[in-house]
């Protein structure tokens, strides 16, 4: 047998069941070697568009994405998408081919692009070894990390020998230490106004944090990461940070204590510090050491899994195990959703409010969906307007911020849960960057929904440096047809100016949905999106 074949059927084996790729001469045989092992292969149009299929595949399952890419460009066309992955700390096995030596036109410093973007890395070191070291790759993705496994062509094809054990997959979360736990019990239990804000880390633990949430009265928000972990919670103030609404941004402000479960509380969770009170206490409780105190400086750092840490936590409490209202807080989370508040439409003939077509469509899709946003100024809307069952129903990359990510990862998605009515969410520029990608999905008969948010432009540089007086010609385009484009690659396509233009919308939905739907919506661009504005502000 092939390294090649060993190595692929071995990770078939641990788990290694949906791999994403490109393939060509370099990966061509373990690639083979996974689908002779059960796992389905599903072919990009792009090693960019692979990687973040895999990714947004990885979040949505909960389990490890495979990536699968040849040598030298295959890996470096992946690069960004790689990048995003090991900064979301995605669960991520990248199988890149290597050349052999540097005096290869394909070789490339796999070590060093791994270190560059904080992925691991790990190389089959020999035939003997060689599924061994796979494994070691396998596990160390299990850990939460995106994990680049060089795979040289020679050792590839050579015989394996096996001269090592290959054991199956042994992660454990990390307990926290005791006097962690009894220290936040009692900050929780001194508290008024306690207020939790779950990130990417608390994914799946909702049922352990509400817990501690009712026993020791705190309001519940999340990072943008982790929006809809607590759909329909009464004390669900939704996203902290610029996305917030202004109920929200005022009850979190007004908490005097903060507990980060599983959120790194960046700049955009807290807007710059100003969500934070300056007497707020600070409690931050996290599975990487690394990360306690990363952004900002916290009163007390929990080291631990999060679910482990919550149940730890709700066992020390000392009163009733009856929910209590503090501060009368609780009445006044019935208007916190950014479409209970006020506006006034700016649509016109000719294009339509983003907030306005983000609200009418809330209201006609089906609420099991999974809503994955792209990057770029318009992201509040679909972000904040849609809502999600829960936080497997939104898929948020901008740990990068690369404009163009949207629609592979929503094909990626999708994969994960087909029993969700997908909904990308795009730029128009996020849009033509990633448009390859709608030949994949035309392929795999995935009956989506593609919103692009249509302004004609790279609105954030708009809006940034238009108010500055500078020429604007190099982030301006002439208007596109991109429901044209879109039936050019077998979609559905409809323009929507107006709300009335999103009857088309659903005609579509009542079915068959038997193609792709990708809806060109012309969107009201006369100022930033109100996100984007506080950014700009905090900087």
């Amino acid at each position: 047998m092939r390294v090649a074949d060993a190595v692929g059927r071995a990770l078939a084996g641990l788990g290694a069941d949906t791999v994403f790729g490109v393939v060509g001469s370099g990966n061509f045989h373990i690639t083979n070697a996974l689908i002779a092992g059960g796992a389905r292969y599903i072919a990009a149009r792009h090693e960019g568009g692979a990687a973040m299929m895999a990714d947004a595949w990885a979040r949505t399952a909960g389990r490890v994405g495979v990536l699968s890419v040849h040598q030298g460009p295959g890996l470096t066309n992946a690069m960004t998408g790689i990048t995003e992955a090991a900064k979301s700390r995605t669960p991520l096995l990248v199988l890149a081919a290597e050349a052999p030596g540097v005096r290869s036109n394909f070789y490339v410093d796999v070590a060093g692009l791994a270190a560059a973007v904080g992925a691991a890395h790990v190389r089959l070191n020999s035939p003997g070894s060689a599924v061994a070291d796979a494994c070691g790759a396998y596990q160390t993705a299990l850990t939460r990390r995106t994990v680049i496994l060089a795979l040289p062509l020679d050792v590839q094809a050579a015989e394996y020998k096996p001269a090592q054990v290959c054991t199956g997959p042994l992660v454990h979360a990390p307990a926290p230490a005791a006097e962690g736990v009894a220290a936040l019990a009692a900050l929780l239990q001194d508290a008024e106004r306690p207020v939790f804000i779950a990130g990417r880390g608390a994914r799946g633990a909702r049922a352990e944090l509400e817990t501690v949430a009712d026993r020791y009265g705190a309001l519940l928000a999340t990072s943008a990461v982790a929006k809809g972990l607590f759909h329909g919670n009464p004390r669900n103030l939704d996203v902290s940070g610029g996305f917030a609404s202004p109920l929200a941004a005022e009850l979190i402000r007004a908490a005097d204590l903060i507990v980060a479960w599983g959120c790194s509380l960046n700049m955009w969770t807290t807007r710059h510090g100003k969500l934070i009170g300056p007497d707020t206490t600070i409690v931050q409780v996290d599975d990487d050491p690394g990360a306690i105190g990363a952004h900002r400086a916290v009163h007390l750092g929990v080291v631990g899994d999060v679910a482990a840490t919550a149940r730890a936590v709700a066992s020390e409490w000392e009163g009733e195990p009856e929910y209590v209202v503090k501060k009368g807080s609780l009445g006044l989370i019935g208007s916190v959703r950014w479409r209970d508040v006020p506006f006034t439409s700016e649509s016109d003939s000719e294009r339509i409010d983003p907030r306005t077509l983000s609200i009418a469509l809330d209201d006609m899709l089906p609420a099991e969906r999974t809503v994955v946003v792209d990057s770029g100024n318009f992201m509040g809307y679909p972000s904040m307007f849609l809502s999600v069952p829960d936080e497997t129903g939104f898929c948020f990359t901008q740990a990068f911020q690369s404009v163009g990510l949207g629609l592979a990862s929503a094909i990626g998605a999708a994969l994960a849960r087909p029993d969700r009515l997908p909904v990308a969410a795009l730029g128009d520029g996020g849009a033509l960057m990633g448009i390859t990608e709608l030949e994949t999905l035309v392929r795999l008969g995935i009956p989506m929904v593609v919103v692009v948010y249509d302004d004609e432009a790279y609105g954030a540089e708009v809006h940034h440096f238009g108010p500055e007086g500078d020429p604007l010609d190099t982030v301006r385009f002439p208007a596109t047809d991109i429901a044209a484009i879109g039936r050019g690659f077998g979609c559905e396509g409809v323009i929507v100016r107006r709300v009335d233009d999103l009857a088309a919308v659903r005609s579509w939905l009542d079915g068959p949905r038997s193609r792709p739907l990708v809806v060109d919506a012309k969107i009201t661009s006369g100022h930033g999106s109100w996100w984007l504005e506080e950014a700009f502000r905090g900087h």
